[in-house]
């Protein structure tokens, strides 16, 4: 009977374990579709009913890092695409992509992609000239956990 109790304790826990993930893929697909709205992970806690600090453990341990550093760097990605294109100011990509301080917005470009926003838009227009913008988001793409080397324009 024992060996019955620990059996079921296992399944439901694995169960457990496998709706957490489920919650976790809708928040990260969320973020992916909602990246320029206001997002915050009480929010998105919210909207798979975890608490705040569950959300940010399990997404840590399942994609290894935080849900906010997961939407800054879509939202830097999509930041890249808008500077690339050369006809948005910085401050406009900035609350283009959903954020609201274009301080935050310029540290964090700066972390993830190696140089200030500004020194970005100015040599990626020349560099993404007549590259596909399949090819171009590809070879663009933003390193994460400020894994980016200084002076780095990619």
């Amino acid at each position: 009977m024992c060996g019955t109790i620990g059996h079921v304790t296992s399944r439901s826990a694995e169960a457990h374990r496998l709706g957490d993930l489920a919650r976790l893929r809708r928040v990260r697909d969320r973020i992916d579709r909602e990246y320029a709205q206001p997002l915050d992970v009480e929010a998105l806690a919210r909207g798979v009913s975890m608490s705040a600090g569950h959300l940010s453990r399990q997404f840590r341990l399942a994609y290894g890092e935080s849900p906010y550093s997961y939407l800054m760097t879509r939202r830097i990605e999509r930041a890249k695409a808008l500077l690339r294109r050369g006809d948005l100011s910085v401050t406009e990509v900035c609350f283009a992509v959903g954020c609201s301080s274009l301080g935050t917005f310029s540290t964090r470009f700066t972390e993830l992609v190696g140089v200030p926003p500004s020194e970005y838009r100015r040599h990626a227009t020349a560099e993404a000239e007549g590259m596909p913008a399949c090819v171009a988001k590809q070879v663009t793409r933003p390193v994460r956990n400020r894994e980016a080397p200084a002076g780095s324009l990619t």
